[in-house]
Protein backbone atom coordinates (compact mmCIF):
# COMPACT_ATOMS: atom_id res chain seq x y z
CA UNK A 1 0.00 0.00 0.00
CA UNK A 2 0.65 3.65 -0.40
CA UNK A 3 2.08 5.64 2.97
CA UNK A 4 -1.16 7.13 2.04
CA UNK A 5 -2.98 4.34 2.29
CA UNK A 6 -1.32 3.32 5.32
CA UNK A 7 -2.06 6.26 7.34
CA UNK A 8 -5.87 5.83 6.33
CA UNK A 9 -6.07 2.29 7.33
CA UNK A 10 -4.94 3.28 11.28
CA UNK A 11 -7.73 5.13 11.58
CA UNK A 12 -9.85 2.15 11.44
CA UNK A 13 -10.64 -0.23 14.42
CA UNK A 14 -7.58 -2.17 16.19
CA UNK A 15 -8.45 -5.57 14.48
CA UNK A 16 -8.52 -3.64 10.77
CA UNK A 17 -6.59 -5.93 7.49
CA UNK A 18 -6.35 -5.96 4.37
CA UNK A 19 -6.58 -9.54 2.41
CA UNK A 20 -4.72 -10.90 -0.66
CA UNK A 21 -7.56 -9.92 -2.46
CA UNK A 22 -7.89 -6.61 -1.61
CA UNK A 23 -10.54 -6.73 0.53
CA UNK A 24 -10.78 -4.69 4.15
CA UNK A 25 -11.14 -7.49 6.89
CA UNK A 26 -12.52 -5.83 10.41
CA UNK A 27 -12.83 -7.93 13.54
CA UNK A 28 -11.55 -10.99 11.01
CA UNK A 29 -14.49 -10.52 9.06
CA UNK A 30 -14.14 -9.65 5.39
CA UNK A 31 -16.44 -6.54 4.54
CA UNK A 32 -17.22 -7.55 1.31
CA UNK A 33 -18.94 -10.75 2.58
CA UNK A 34 -20.30 -8.57 5.62
CA UNK A 35 -22.28 -6.37 2.78
CA UNK A 36 -23.23 -9.47 0.96
CA UNK A 37 -25.12 -11.10 4.04
CA UNK A 38 -26.45 -7.70 5.46
CA UNK A 39 -26.77 -5.57 2.34
CA UNK A 40 -25.74 -1.54 2.63
CA UNK A 41 -25.64 0.93 4.38
CA UNK A 42 -24.56 -1.16 7.26
CA UNK A 43 -22.24 -0.12 10.15
CA UNK A 44 -19.76 -2.41 11.45
CA UNK A 45 -18.96 -2.76 15.16
CA UNK A 46 -15.53 -3.93 16.78
CA UNK A 47 -15.98 -5.93 19.76
CA UNK A 48 -12.34 -5.82 20.21
CA UNK A 49 -11.54 -1.85 19.71
CA UNK A 50 -14.65 -1.61 22.15
CA UNK A 51 -13.06 -3.36 25.30
CA UNK A 52 -9.62 -1.99 24.36
CA UNK A 53 -11.34 2.06 24.78
CA UNK A 54 -12.91 0.89 28.09
CA UNK A 55 -9.76 -0.35 29.19
CA UNK A 56 -7.48 2.35 28.47
CA UNK A 57 -9.67 5.09 29.82
CA UNK A 58 -10.02 2.95 33.01
CA UNK A 59 -6.27 2.21 33.40
CA UNK A 60 -4.59 6.12 32.21
CA UNK A 61 -6.93 7.81 35.08
CA UNK A 62 -6.55 5.47 38.07
CA UNK A 63 -3.32 5.02 37.41
CA UNK A 64 -3.15 9.02 37.90
CA UNK A 65 -5.89 9.48 40.48
CA UNK A 66 -7.13 6.06 41.94
CA UNK A 67 -10.44 7.39 42.90
CA UNK A 68 -12.11 7.82 39.61
CA UNK A 69 -15.22 6.42 37.93
CA UNK A 70 -15.52 6.42 34.10
CA UNK A 71 -19.01 6.75 32.67
CA UNK A 72 -19.88 6.11 29.34
CA UNK A 73 -21.96 9.10 27.91
CA UNK A 74 -24.70 7.32 26.06
CA UNK A 75 -25.74 10.03 23.66
CA UNK A 76 -22.27 8.80 21.28
CA UNK A 77 -24.42 5.74 20.73
CA UNK A 78 -26.42 3.35 23.42
CA UNK A 79 -28.03 0.26 22.17
CA UNK A 80 -28.41 -2.94 24.15
CA UNK A 81 -25.20 -4.46 22.70
CA UNK A 82 -23.10 -1.71 23.62
CA UNK A 83 -24.83 -1.27 27.45
CA UNK A 84 -24.13 -4.77 28.20
CA UNK A 85 -20.21 -3.81 26.92
CA UNK A 86 -20.10 -1.26 29.25
CA UNK A 87 -21.59 -2.69 31.99
CA UNK A 88 -19.06 -5.98 31.99
CA UNK A 89 -15.94 -3.39 31.58
CA UNK A 90 -17.39 -2.11 34.96
CA UNK A 91 -17.92 1.45 33.51
CA UNK A 92 -21.37 3.85 34.16
CA UNK A 93 -23.30 5.49 32.34
CA UNK A 94 -24.36 8.98 31.54
CA UNK A 95 -27.48 9.17 29.99
CA UNK A 96 -29.65 12.31 28.86
CA UNK A 97 -33.50 10.86 27.98
CA UNK A 98 -35.79 8.39 29.02
CA UNK A 99 -34.95 6.53 26.35
CA UNK A 100 -31.26 6.06 27.05
CA UNK A 101 -32.41 5.11 30.88
CA UNK A 102 -34.91 2.42 29.54
CA UNK A 103 -32.03 1.01 27.45
CA UNK A 104 -29.62 0.61 30.63
CA UNK A 105 -32.86 -0.61 32.38
CA UNK A 106 -33.29 -3.50 29.79
CA UNK A 107 -29.80 -4.89 30.40
CA UNK A 108 -30.07 -4.74 34.50
CA UNK A 109 -27.41 -2.04 34.48
CA UNK A 110 -26.24 -0.98 38.08
CA UNK A 111 -28.62 1.58 38.72
CA UNK A 112 -26.15 3.26 41.03
CA UNK A 113 -23.36 3.87 38.13
CA UNK A 114 -26.16 6.72 35.98
CA UNK A 115 -25.74 9.67 35.96
CA UNK A 116 -28.47 11.34 34.30
CA UNK A 117 -28.07 14.76 32.38
CA UNK A 118 -30.27 17.05 30.46
CA UNK A 119 -31.49 20.58 30.59
CA UNK A 120 -34.91 20.01 29.91
CA UNK A 121 -35.59 17.02 31.77
CA UNK A 122 -39.52 15.91 31.87
CA UNK A 123 -41.35 15.33 35.13
CA UNK A 124 -41.99 11.65 33.81
CA UNK A 125 -37.98 11.21 32.81
CA UNK A 126 -37.35 12.39 36.20
CA UNK A 127 -40.20 9.90 38.02
CA UNK A 128 -38.30 7.29 35.90
CA UNK A 129 -34.92 7.92 37.55
CA UNK A 130 -35.96 8.31 41.15
CA UNK A 131 -38.63 5.02 40.44
CA UNK A 132 -34.83 3.13 39.27
CA UNK A 133 -33.15 4.72 42.12
CA UNK A 134 -30.69 6.28 39.81
CA UNK A 135 -27.12 7.16 41.61
CA UNK A 136 -26.99 10.62 40.46
CA UNK A 137 -29.06 13.02 38.90
CA UNK A 138 -27.44 16.61 37.08
CA UNK A 139 -29.72 19.41 37.68
CA UNK A 140 -28.93 21.87 35.03
CA UNK A 141 -31.29 24.90 36.02
CA UNK A 142 -33.22 26.49 38.58
CA UNK A 143 -36.65 24.84 37.50
CA UNK A 144 -35.39 21.60 37.66
CA UNK A 145 -34.28 21.96 41.23
CA UNK A 146 -37.63 23.03 42.45
CA UNK A 147 -39.74 20.01 40.35
CA UNK A 148 -36.63 17.61 41.36
CA UNK A 149 -37.30 18.51 44.94
CA UNK A 150 -40.86 18.41 44.65
CA UNK A 151 -40.92 14.95 43.01
CA UNK A 152 -38.83 13.53 45.28
CA UNK A 153 -40.56 14.53 48.42
CA UNK A 154 -43.87 12.93 46.83
CA UNK A 155 -42.00 9.65 46.37
CA UNK A 156 -40.42 9.11 50.03
CA UNK A 157 -36.88 9.45 48.07
CA UNK A 158 -33.63 11.40 49.02
CA UNK A 159 -31.82 11.76 45.66
CA UNK A 160 -28.07 12.80 45.35
CA UNK A 161 -27.47 15.41 42.88
CA UNK A 162 -24.42 17.47 41.04
CA UNK A 163 -24.86 20.57 39.78
CA UNK A 164 -23.89 21.52 36.24
CA UNK A 165 -22.18 24.84 36.26
CA UNK A 166 -21.04 26.59 32.72
CA UNK A 167 -17.04 28.11 33.91
CA UNK A 168 -17.28 30.43 30.68
CA UNK A 169 -14.30 28.38 29.49
CA UNK A 170 -14.57 28.58 25.30
CA UNK A 171 -13.01 25.07 24.06
CA UNK A 172 -12.64 26.77 20.89
CA UNK A 173 -14.77 23.80 19.02
CA UNK A 174 -17.51 24.11 16.62
CA UNK A 175 -20.00 26.68 17.89
CA UNK A 176 -23.02 23.54 17.43
CA UNK A 177 -20.65 21.87 20.05
CA UNK A 178 -19.42 23.97 22.66
CA UNK A 179 -21.20 24.48 25.67
CA UNK A 180 -19.48 25.51 28.56
CA UNK A 181 -19.40 29.20 27.60
CA UNK A 182 -21.67 31.85 29.24
CA UNK A 183 -24.41 32.08 26.51
CA UNK A 184 -25.07 28.16 27.13
CA UNK A 185 -28.55 26.46 27.30
CA UNK A 186 -26.92 24.44 29.55
CA UNK A 187 -26.10 24.58 33.57
CA UNK A 188 -25.79 27.42 35.96
CA UNK A 189 -23.40 30.24 35.03
CA UNK A 190 -20.51 31.17 37.18
CA UNK A 191 -20.16 34.66 36.24
CA UNK A 192 -23.53 35.82 37.16
CA UNK A 193 -23.88 34.64 40.54
CA UNK A 194 -26.28 31.69 39.43
CA UNK A 195 -24.41 29.14 40.46
CA UNK A 196 -23.92 30.26 44.34
CA UNK A 197 -27.29 30.65 44.07
CA UNK A 198 -28.10 26.91 43.43
CA UNK A 199 -25.72 25.95 45.84
CA UNK A 200 -27.83 27.65 48.62
CA UNK A 201 -30.48 26.73 47.22
CA UNK A 202 -29.70 22.46 46.37
CA UNK A 203 -28.44 22.18 50.11
CA UNK A 204 -31.33 24.29 51.46
CA UNK A 205 -33.79 21.28 49.37
CA UNK A 206 -34.65 19.03 51.87
CA UNK A 207 -35.19 15.92 49.34
CA UNK A 208 -31.83 16.56 47.49
CA UNK A 209 -28.40 15.30 48.51
CA UNK A 210 -25.75 17.59 46.67
CA UNK A 211 -22.30 16.18 46.45
CA UNK A 212 -20.54 17.63 43.44
CA UNK A 213 -20.27 19.79 40.79
CA UNK A 214 -19.93 19.01 37.37
CA UNK A 215 -18.89 20.80 33.81
CA UNK A 216 -19.11 20.04 29.93
CA UNK A 217 -17.21 22.47 27.74
CA UNK A 218 -18.03 20.84 24.66
CA UNK A 219 -17.00 18.62 21.83
CA UNK A 220 -14.36 17.21 20.34
CA UNK A 221 -12.22 19.29 22.59
CA UNK A 222 -8.82 19.78 20.46
CA UNK A 223 -6.55 20.51 22.88
CA UNK A 224 -6.00 20.22 27.23
CA UNK A 225 -5.65 23.51 28.88
CA UNK A 226 -9.33 24.23 28.22
CA UNK A 227 -9.65 21.41 30.95
CA UNK A 228 -7.09 22.78 33.38
CA UNK A 229 -8.73 26.21 33.22
CA UNK A 230 -12.22 24.86 33.26
CA UNK A 231 -10.75 22.50 36.75
CA UNK A 232 -9.26 25.62 38.61
CA UNK A 233 -12.63 28.01 38.09
CA UNK A 234 -14.71 25.31 39.59
CA UNK A 235 -12.39 23.96 42.64
CA UNK A 236 -11.66 27.69 43.21
CA UNK A 237 -15.37 28.13 43.79
CA UNK A 238 -15.74 24.93 45.58
CA UNK A 239 -13.78 26.06 47.90
CA UNK A 240 -15.45 29.38 48.09
CA UNK A 241 -18.97 27.51 48.62
CA UNK A 242 -17.10 25.30 51.12
CA UNK A 243 -16.43 28.46 53.43
CA UNK A 244 -19.58 30.38 52.54
CA UNK A 245 -22.26 27.44 52.25
CA UNK A 246 -20.15 24.61 54.10
CA UNK A 247 -20.48 22.69 50.82
CA UNK A 248 -18.12 19.88 50.99
CA UNK A 249 -16.98 19.08 47.20
CA UNK A 250 -17.52 15.08 47.20
CA UNK A 251 -17.41 14.43 43.32
CA UNK A 252 -16.19 16.54 40.45
CA UNK A 253 -17.22 15.42 36.50
CA UNK A 254 -15.19 17.74 34.20
CA UNK A 255 -17.28 16.11 31.63
CA UNK A 256 -16.11 14.52 28.65
CA UNK A 257 -15.51 15.90 25.25
CA UNK A 258 -12.07 14.30 23.96
CA UNK A 259 -11.21 14.30 20.20
CA UNK A 260 -10.37 11.46 18.13
CA UNK A 261 -8.41 11.39 15.17
CA UNK A 262 -10.82 11.31 12.22
CA UNK A 263 -8.39 11.88 9.43
CA UNK A 264 -4.86 11.00 8.68
CA UNK A 265 -3.39 14.57 8.98
CA UNK A 266 -5.35 15.25 12.54
CA UNK A 267 -3.49 14.44 15.17
CA UNK A 268 -5.65 14.27 18.65
CA UNK A 269 -4.31 14.15 22.46
CA UNK A 270 -4.08 10.91 23.67
CA UNK A 271 -6.32 9.37 26.74
CA UNK A 272 -3.03 9.64 28.45
CA UNK A 273 -2.50 13.08 27.30
CA UNK A 274 -5.82 14.34 28.68
CA UNK A 275 -5.91 11.88 32.07
CA UNK A 276 -2.65 13.45 32.43
CA UNK A 277 -3.88 17.25 32.04
CA UNK A 278 -6.50 16.66 34.02
CA UNK A 279 -5.45 14.80 37.42
CA UNK A 280 -2.43 16.66 37.74
CA UNK A 281 -4.89 19.78 37.80
CA UNK A 282 -6.93 18.39 40.26
CA UNK A 283 -4.40 17.12 42.56
CA UNK A 284 -2.47 20.38 42.51
CA UNK A 285 -5.03 22.49 43.15
CA UNK A 286 -6.94 20.53 45.94
CA UNK A 287 -3.37 20.13 47.72
CA UNK A 288 -3.36 24.02 47.22
CA UNK A 289 -6.69 25.04 48.21
CA UNK A 290 -7.07 22.71 51.37
CA UNK A 291 -9.68 20.36 49.64
CA UNK A 292 -10.47 17.15 50.37
CA UNK A 293 -9.91 15.21 47.18
CA UNK A 294 -13.41 14.43 45.22
CA UNK A 295 -13.96 11.13 43.33
CA UNK A 296 -13.18 11.78 39.50
CA UNK A 297 -16.16 11.47 37.28
CA UNK A 298 -14.86 11.05 33.51
CA UNK A 299 -17.28 10.90 30.49
CA UNK A 300 -16.37 10.03 27.41
CA UNK A 301 -18.15 9.03 24.76
CA UNK A 302 -16.88 9.58 20.97
CA UNK A 303 -13.58 8.65 22.37
CA UNK A 304 -14.71 5.22 23.43
CA UNK A 305 -17.02 3.59 20.14
CA UNK A 306 -15.72 6.51 17.29
CA UNK A 307 -12.53 4.45 15.99
CA UNK A 308 -14.76 1.06 16.81
CA UNK A 309 -17.24 1.88 14.24
CA UNK A 310 -16.92 1.79 10.59
CA UNK A 311 -19.73 2.90 7.81
CA UNK A 312 -20.07 0.96 5.26
CA UNK A 313 -21.91 1.85 1.51
CA UNK A 314 -22.37 0.71 -1.97
CA UNK A 315 -21.61 2.80 -4.71
CA UNK A 316 -24.43 3.53 -6.97
CA UNK A 317 -24.56 6.41 -9.76
CA UNK A 318 -21.21 8.58 -10.88
CA UNK A 319 -21.69 12.02 -12.25
CA UNK A 320 -17.97 13.45 -13.38
CA UNK A 321 -18.43 16.95 -14.42
CA UNK A 322 -15.41 18.00 -16.62
CA UNK A 323 -13.46 20.07 -15.05
CA UNK A 324 -15.50 20.81 -12.18
CA UNK A 325 -15.97 17.42 -9.73
CA UNK A 326 -16.72 13.92 -10.02
CA UNK A 327 -19.52 12.65 -7.37
CA UNK A 328 -19.42 8.76 -6.88
CA UNK A 329 -23.46 8.57 -5.34
CA UNK A 330 -23.84 5.98 -2.30
CA UNK A 331 -26.65 4.25 -0.81
CA UNK A 332 -26.73 6.36 1.73
CA UNK A 333 -25.73 9.65 3.31
CA UNK A 334 -27.36 12.15 6.05
CA UNK A 335 -30.22 10.17 7.04
CA UNK A 336 -27.03 7.91 8.63
CA UNK A 337 -24.30 10.37 9.04
CA UNK A 338 -25.55 13.93 9.39
CA UNK A 339 -21.80 14.94 11.31
CA UNK A 340 -20.42 16.51 7.51
CA UNK A 341 -23.67 18.55 6.55
CA UNK A 342 -24.29 19.83 10.50
CA UNK A 343 -20.47 20.21 11.80
CA UNK A 344 -18.41 20.00 8.62
CA UNK A 345 -17.06 16.69 9.81
CA UNK A 346 -14.08 15.38 7.85
CA UNK A 347 -13.49 11.95 6.56
CA UNK A 348 -11.09 9.87 4.93
CA UNK A 349 -12.50 6.84 3.11
CA UNK A 350 -11.48 3.75 1.19
CA UNK A 351 -12.73 1.35 -1.33
CA UNK A 352 -13.41 -1.71 0.78
CA UNK A 353 -12.83 -4.33 -1.98
CA UNK A 354 -10.15 -2.37 -3.40
CA UNK A 355 -8.46 -1.57 -0.14
CA UNK A 356 -4.78 -2.32 -1.37
CA UNK A 357 -4.99 -0.17 -4.55
CA UNK A 358 -3.30 2.70 -5.46
CA UNK A 359 -5.59 6.24 -5.12
CA UNK A 360 -5.78 7.43 -8.49
CA UNK A 361 -9.21 10.05 -8.50
CA UNK A 362 -9.82 12.59 -6.60
CA UNK A 363 -13.78 12.12 -6.34
CA UNK A 364 -16.94 13.93 -3.74
CA UNK A 365 -18.71 10.88 -1.63
CA UNK A 366 -22.43 11.86 -2.04
CA UNK A 367 -25.08 10.51 -0.54
CA UNK A 368 -28.76 9.87 -2.07
CA UNK A 369 -31.23 12.25 0.16
CA UNK A 370 -32.81 14.85 -1.94
CA UNK A 371 -30.66 17.59 -0.49
CA UNK A 372 -27.89 19.74 -1.63
CA UNK A 373 -25.76 19.09 1.08
CA UNK A 374 -26.13 15.47 1.57
CA UNK A 375 -22.35 14.72 0.61
CA UNK A 376 -20.43 12.54 3.14
CA UNK A 377 -16.61 13.59 1.64
CA UNK A 378 -15.40 16.29 -0.39
CA UNK A 379 -12.51 16.03 -3.03
CA UNK A 380 -11.22 12.69 -1.54
CA UNK A 381 -8.53 10.84 -3.27
CA UNK A 382 -9.60 6.55 -4.03
CA UNK A 383 -8.50 3.92 -6.23
CA UNK A 384 -10.69 3.73 -9.44
CA UNK A 385 -14.05 3.47 -8.39
CA UNK A 386 -17.32 1.85 -10.43
CA UNK A 387 -20.66 0.91 -9.69
CA UNK A 388 -21.47 -2.15 -6.72
CA UNK A 389 -18.11 -0.81 -5.14
CA UNK A 390 -18.11 -0.97 -1.67
CA UNK A 391 -17.00 2.75 0.29
CA UNK A 392 -15.71 2.18 3.78
CA UNK A 393 -15.61 5.62 5.92
CA UNK A 394 -13.65 4.50 9.56
CA UNK A 395 -14.49 7.17 12.87
CA UNK A 396 -18.21 6.26 12.82
CA UNK A 397 -19.22 4.71 15.51
CA UNK A 398 -19.93 7.60 17.57
CA UNK A 399 -23.40 10.59 16.65
CA UNK A 400 -23.86 9.16 13.27
CA UNK A 401 -26.19 6.30 14.82
CA UNK A 402 -27.94 8.70 17.30
CA UNK A 403 -28.81 11.28 14.30
CA UNK A 404 -30.07 9.42 12.14
CA UNK A 405 -33.63 9.62 10.64
CA UNK A 406 -35.87 8.79 8.04
CA UNK A 407 -35.74 11.30 5.78
CA UNK A 408 -36.89 10.90 2.46
CA UNK A 409 -38.95 7.68 4.17
CA UNK A 410 -35.27 6.23 3.90
CA UNK A 411 -35.14 3.26 6.47
CA UNK A 412 -31.59 3.41 8.82
CA UNK A 413 -29.38 0.74 8.43
CA UNK A 414 -28.53 -2.52 9.87
CA UNK A 415 -25.57 -2.83 12.89
CA UNK A 416 -23.22 -5.35 13.35
CA UNK A 417 -21.19 -6.19 16.00
CA UNK A 418 -17.35 -8.74 14.99
CA UNK A 419 -15.31 -10.28 16.57
CA UNK A 420 -12.95 -13.28 16.13
CA UNK A 421 -14.25 -13.82 12.39
CA UNK A 422 -17.78 -14.13 13.69
CA UNK A 423 -20.42 -11.44 12.68
CA UNK A 424 -23.82 -10.66 14.69
CA UNK A 425 -26.70 -8.21 14.15
CA UNK A 426 -26.92 -5.98 16.97
CA UNK A 427 -29.43 -3.97 15.25
CA UNK A 428 -31.93 -4.98 12.66
CA UNK A 429 -31.89 -2.73 9.20
CA UNK A 430 -35.69 -0.85 9.11
CA UNK A 431 -38.00 -1.94 7.04
CA UNK A 432 -40.62 0.02 4.94
CA UNK A 433 -43.53 -1.60 7.59
CA UNK A 434 -41.82 -0.10 10.73
CA UNK A 435 -41.92 3.12 8.71
CA UNK A 436 -45.44 3.15 9.06
CA UNK A 437 -46.13 1.46 11.84
CA UNK A 438 -47.15 3.79 14.42
CA UNK A 439 -49.42 5.68 11.23
CA UNK A 440 -53.01 5.78 11.58
CA UNK A 441 -55.89 7.32 8.86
Amino acid sequence: MHQSDLSKLSLFPLTKDIDSHGHLHIGGCDCVELVKKFGTPLYVFDEVTLHSKCQEFKTEFAKRYSNTLIIYASKAFLNQALATIFKEEGLGLDVVSGGELSVAQSVDFPPEKIYFHGNNKTADELKLALNWGIGRIVVDNFDELELLNSLAGEMGVRQTILLRLTPGVDPHTHRHTTTGVLDSKFGFPLATGQAETAVAKAMAASNLNLVGLHFHLGSPIPDTSSYQIAISLILNFAKEMETKHDFHLAELSPGGGFAVRYTADYQAPSIADYAEAITAKVTSLVNELGLTGPKLIIEPGRAIVAQAGVALYTVGSIKEIPRVRKYICVDGGMGDNIRPALYEARYDILVANKASDGESTNVTIAGKYCESGDILARDVSLASVSAGDIIAIPVSGAYSIPLSSNYNMVTRPAIAMVKDGKARLIRKRESYKDLIRLDSI
